[in-house]
């Protein structure tokens, strides 16, 4: 039996991912699943950082907070590993699922993330068509069959 979610929440991704091609495999398949949610994309962790803490740009914004955060590792100006430190060291934050969507298979970054308390490690498949199926999956995993604590 499948079930709905919540029907006057909408859930926020918030993806933090550099590559614009990637980005738009993830946009593209999300929009696609038709479940009840909206992705944020930030490209660098800093601004990952200032949208959380509603900080820099997002001062003056009305940000919602994400029910998921997808996390590149390998990213311009704050690494992905520092992000989720600091996503898992903060007591607002630190509930939020983070998951780890990287091209990174290395051992190091796999037990690294999971000492921070990464929810996830997915690494991105290099097939197009494999990459798109995968995420499918990740998205009604997250969004519709995984339950979540209420902000």
């Amino acid at each position: 039996m499948s079930r709905a979610p919540h029907p006057d929440r909408e859930t926020t991704v918030l993806l933090v991912e550099d590559d614009a091609a990637h980005a738009e495999i993830v946009l593209r398949n999300f929009t696609a699943l038709g479940l009840h949610h909206r992705v944020e994309h930030v490209t660098d962790g800093e601004t990952a950082l200032d949208y959380l803490h509603r900080t820099g740009s997002y001062a003056a914004q009305a940000v919602a907070r994400p029910g998921l955060v997808l996390l590149d590792l390998r990213l311009p100006r704050l690494g992905g590993l520092e992000v989720l430190a600091a996503i898992k060291g903060d007591d607002r934050l630190g509930a939020i699922p983070v998951v780890a969507l990287t091209t990174s298979s290395a051992h190091a970054d796999v037990e690294q993330a999971y000492q921070l308390g990464v929810n996830s490690y997915v690494v991105k498949p290099f097939e197009p068509d494999v990459f798109e199926n995968l995420l499918t999956t990740l998205g009604w995993y997250w969004l519709r069959w995984n339950e979540q604590p209420r902000a």
